[in-house]
């Protein structure tokens, strides 16, 4: 009789749902530091008011953590349909796809929204290296480190092209100036900064490196397609 002492790999499923685990944790401890300031912002968002909510820093992220359980429900949705079409690895894309979407677009949205001076002050520029970064703060420089957090954490698990710390630099760097370049020609207020693009284009790459045990490599991209029919179904068996 043959006893193997090794245990069994975990079903594709428990792996695709463990990458949930360190998401809710950071959730979870951004939610409890923030919750009074998030709270402030609970009445004017779920009156459904435009002005106080989706226009300030604590309505965006209080409503990215209140649509976080319809995320899940989208990544759900997709995995679902990728298994039925015999997709391996159904959850770790689908969670790459939503998490690149609802951890990005909040984040955009905001260094996007107008100064009192939007449409009025025409745009600024500051192009000397580190010279911001003394003015952000701990604050600030955190933020900017998030902006393109979850694309540089999901966009190597979802694109074996993209599966590189330098590539995703390149890619939070590119994003950033695309940004910035739109604060600028928008008149929206705000000073576009070099130190905005190193930061954000950083912490793009230090997320990547935080995912890179997930990443989608060229030979999982070659077996992350549809599985073949067996040859009895196809009737070709020789």
């Amino acid at each position: 009789m043959n006893h193997d002492p090794r245990l069994p790999p975990p079903p594709r499923r428990t792996r695709g749902l463990l990458l949930l685990g360190p998401a809710a944790l950071v959730l979870a401890g951004a939610a409890f530091f923030l919750r009074k300031p998030l709270m402030m912002s609970a009445p004017t968002c779920l009156a459904g008011r435009w002005h106080g909510c989706y226009d300030t820093f604590n309505g965006v992220v209080l409503m990215t953590l209140v649509t976080l359980p319809l995320a899940v429900l989208a990544a759900w949705v997709l995995a679902r349909r990728r298994r039925a079409a015999g997709v391996s690895s159904a959850w770790r894309l689908s969670l790459a796809e939503v998490g690149m979407v609802h951890g990005t677009v909040p984040w955009v949205w905001m260094i996007l929204m107008p100064g009192a001076g939007a449409g009025v002050v025409p745009g600024r520029v500051s192009l000397v290296p580190l010279r911001d970064l003394v003015t952000m703060g701990s604050l600030g420089i955190v933020g900017n480190l998030l902006v393109f957090a979850s694309l540089g954490f999901f966009a190597p698990m979802r694109f074996a092209v993209l599966a590189s710390v330098p590539r995703i630099l390149a890619l939070g760097a590119g994003c950033s100036v695309l940004v910035e370049s739109a604060q600028y020609v928008l008149w929206l207020d705000r000073v576009s900064s070099v130190d905005d693009v190193l930061v954000n284009a950083a912490g793009a790459a230090v997320a990547a490196a935080a995912s890179r045990r997930w990443w989608r490599t060229a030979q999982r991209s070659a077996s992350d397609g549809p599985r073949p029919a067996p040859a009895s179904a196809t009737g070709g068996a020789a």
